[in-house]
């Protein structure tokens, strides 16, 4: 083989390296988002959903069974913040609109923004479990001492009867998390 023939054959195997490099670069950029949809249009990881009254081609129907939810409130030791559910259960009818009112205190001397993660367990339910408003949407700004009620509009989709795996849950639990959100400043 001539050293032109080598130098051609290297140079094809270093452009075929660097394409697959920058592709997976580019997955790996593409992985949370292609994996936050998945688990949005699945429910996988007991995530919820969220309801769109434009999208929705008519209101659910509202069934005669009902579900027991339980709602469970954490904070990361990193933010200063009481939380908790006002009640922690409720059962709720199959299809028809719920709330529940969930109470956050910022116990520093600052204001602080936290922001919310969520799931449902079981997670087979989360597919079902449909959020129409949620103070998770967006970030929560809270001053020293302040203490606020933030509402969850909610309902549990009436095909939940119909999924083999999900139609003899009897509790659902939804979760939250409240997180700092990072503004290089050390919490107080």
């Amino acid at each position: 083989m001539t050293s032109d023939a080598i130098r051609r054959k290297n140079k094809r195997l270093a452009l075929v390296a660097a394409t697959i490099a920058v592709a997976m670069v580019g997955l790996g950029f593409a992985a949370v988002p292609l994996y936050n949809l998945f688990c949005r249009v699945t429910g996988y990881g007991g995530t919820t959903q969220r309801y769109d009254p434009v999208a929705a081609a008519e209101e659910p129907k509202v069934l005669s069974d009902t579900v027991s939810v339980r709602f469970d409130a954490n904070v990361s030791p990193k933010l200063p913040w009481k939380f908790y559910p006002e009640h922690p259960r409720d059962t709720v009818t199959i299809g028809a609109r719920d709330m529940t009112i969930f109470i956050a205190r910022n116990e520093s001397s600052r204001p602080i923004t936290g922001t919310a993660t969520f799931n449902v367990t079981p997670d087979q339910a989360g597919k079902y479990f449909t959020k129409i408003q949620c103070f998770c949407f967006t970030q929560q700004t809270l001053q020293p001492g302040e203490q606020v009620r933030m509402p969850v509009l909610f309902f549990v989709d009436p095909k939940i009867k119909e999924d083999v795996d999900a139609r003899d849950i009897q509790e659902i639990t939804l979760s939250y998390t409240f997180y700092p959100v990072d503004d290089g400043k050390k919490a107080s």
